[in-house]
């Protein structure tokens, strides 16, 4: 629908029945499901499968809400948390498993906890989270093909051998720029705190 001139569209922003959030909220429900299954039954094949539906629904929802202009707060919340939910998940999963060494897992969720107290900083300052960049974007693409590579690179067969390389390349490049796009969190930080002027 079209604004009014001079005033922004951003009618149905407060808005919670939309298609994009019930894919948000379906990713969600899936988080227990995929760790239940790395972890207990060990059922690797059914794993991947819930992780690559959460990688195509985290692309289908930003679609859907370009598309139907049904971009929400709601989803701009739920979105990154399911992003967040996952690699968690995953990671510690991996460690349990032996996959990954415990020390790239501290890491790795030392960088969002950092992130955490930047938002939290900010929100206790009268300012918005920071903006999501172009490379928190690209680490979490790599990480999510990176993932189900590496449960299949712990099989002996061809493929397990082949995937291997392809999955090791895409876990560092992914985990480089997940560490590059918190950096990126402190700065933006620490620029919107000497600015003194709260966003609205």
């Amino acid at each position: 629908m079209a604004a009014r001139d001079g005033e922004p569209s951003d009618r149905g922003s407060d808005r919670v029945l939309t298609i994009p959030n019930a894919l948000s909220a379906l990713r969600l429900a899936g988080v227990p499901v995929f760790l239940y299954l790395l972890l207990v039954p060990h059922a690797d094949g059914w794993a991947i499968a819930i992780l690559m539906f959460s990688g195509f629904t985290d692309w289908l929802d930003g679609k859907i809400a370009r598309w139907l202009d049904q971009a929400s707060r709601l989803g701009a919340l739920l979105d990154p948390l399911a992003d967040r939910l996952y690699t968690l998940a995953t990671i510690v999963a991996f460690v349990l498993r032996d996959i990954v060494p415990w020390w790239v897992a501290a890491v790795l969720i030392a960088r969002d906890v950092v992130v955490a107290g930047c938002i939290a900083l900010l929100r206790r300052r009268g300012f918005g989270p920071p903006e999501v960049t172009y490379i928190g974007k690209a680490a979490t693409f790599n990480l999510m093909y990176a993932f189900p590579l590496l449960l299949l690179a712990e099989g002996t067969s061809t493929l397990a051998t082949v995937v291997r390389p392809v999955s090791y390349a895409l876990a560092i490049w992914g985990g480089a720029l997940f560490l590059w796009s918190g950096a990126l969190y402190l700065v933006q930080t620490r620029a919107a705190l000497r600015s003194k002027t709260p966003v609205a």
